[in-house]
């Protein structure tokens, strides 16, 4: 029975479990972290496989440091991070942080990804304009909404033998659901309590981003942040901590 009695709106059912490989795609260290650590860390312990495909470096992330130097270390902290919740395999397709371009080369590199990785499930980011709904909602930012677009895009491509035949991989048209985590409109969640100090560990790892971000003591900013993002949508899972996903079938 759906209770909208908390919120006015319907429960989130569970995230379909009917899968056995995940590729999670993002434009930039810490995406994942911010987004789906704890839902990550509940499937890996399930025994699903996991992947992450990050557009990105993160190279331009932190003011104080050049890209030269800021890419390594955030690739260094992205795959600590991973680690954490059981993500053996992390990549990188070497796109210029804050200026990923929407467009074939982008739906390209993730589609080959996808031929490579034959994925059940394949995880991204909010691609829309903006975070949230409504007059105020704060803007996205371009290398989300080009990194989530493609990726969606990129789950049928990769099923198209004529599409990127380039590529030279075969085609995989195995991809059952696209599931954007951050979305303003979730139709699904997974319970982010198993996870959760798993996700706060995973996102501690950023350290160099987080201390530039904040002047906050980085371990109290992370734990208030994640508790206020599993928390959000708790009245509609239950009362139980959540991580929301938008979930695209195929």
């Amino acid at each position: 029975m759906i209770d909208t009695e908390a919120t006015g709106l319907p429960q989130l059912p569970e995230l379909p479990g009917d899968w056995a490989r995940a590729l999670a795609v993002v434009a930039h260290p810490d995406d994942l972290e911010y987004g789906c650590a704890a839902a990550v860390a509940s499937w890996t312990d399930a025994g699903k496989e996991v992947v992450y495909l990050l557009v990105s470096r993160g190279e331009a992330g932190i003011d104080t440091l050049a890209p030269d130097a800021c890419g390594p270390l955030r690739e260094r902290e992205q795959r600590a991070s991973a680690a954490v919740v059981g993500v053996e395999t992390v990549e990188f397709l070497d796109h210029r942080d804050g200026v990923i371009e929407y467009g074939t080369a982008l739906r390209r590199d993730i589609a080959a990804a996808i031929r490579r990785h034959r994925p059940d499930l394949v995880v991204t980011l909010n691609h829309r304009d903006t975070w949230g709904d409504g007059p105020g909602a704060p803007r996205n930012t371009p290398d989300h909404v080009a990194v989530g677009r493609a990726t969606l895009d990129a789950a049928s491509d990769a099923g198209n033998r004529w599409i990127f035949p380039e590529t030279g991989l075969e085609p995989w048209d195995g991809v059952r659901h696209v599931a954007v985590a951050a979305s303003s409109t979730p139709t699904h969640a997974v319970d982010a309590g198993p996870g959760l100090e798993r996700a706060v560990e995973s996102l501690l790892c950023h350290r160099a981003y987080i201390e530039a971000l904040t002047d906050q003591e980085p371990e109290e900013y992370v734990r208030e942040f994640m508790a206020e993002a599993t928390s959000r949508d708790a009245a509609r899972f239950g009362g139980r901590p959540a991580v929301t996903f938008e979930v695209f079938p195929r």
